[in-house]
């Protein structure tokens, strides 16, 4: 989530170390455990912003290209490609709802945003998804 928001490693580190940080020091507050995931990643989106805002996010156009990841599968590795080339505001929802497994309700409550707002976000992110692996085969970039 941090390199989505971030789409640098040294940046995004810095915001899950601050996360758990802060996980650790307010967990009190936490009311139901079974809520935890959902509040850490809450808080990992807010400290992303911050780095954001502070500017410390100063990577170069070739630290961007691409995620690393250990032994990836192909199809992986081409999901991660292409949600790169997606706005954030899709890519974010599309990660929390097919990779992380929440739901529409749930990820409305992390970002702070309406069931109908993730639901369109979801739709256009899929399609904007499916058009650039359309022209990824075609072998046409624009």
């Amino acid at each position: 989530m941090a390199r989505s928001y971030l789409k640098n490693d040294a940046d995004a580190a810095d915001a899950m170390q601050e996360t758990v940080l802060k996980c650790f020091e307010k967990i009190h507050t936490l009311r139901h455990a079974k809520f935890f995931k959902t509040w850490m990643i809450r808080i990992l989106i807010n400290n992303c912003k911050d780095i954001l805002r502070k500017g410390s996010n100063l990577s170069s156009f070739e630290e961007n290209q691409g995620i690393e990841l250990v032994a990836p599968a192909e199809n992986l590795t081409e999901f991660l490609q292409l949600l790169e080339s997606i706005d954030e505001k899709y890519r974010i929802v599309i990660i929390l709802y097919y990779v992380e497994g929440y739901k529409i309700k749930e990820i409305a409550d992390i970002l702070e945003v309406s069931k109908n707002t993730v639901s369109s976000q979801l739709r256009r992110g899929r399609l904007k998804l499916k058009k650039e692996l359309e022209t990824e085969r075609s072998g046409v970039w624009g």
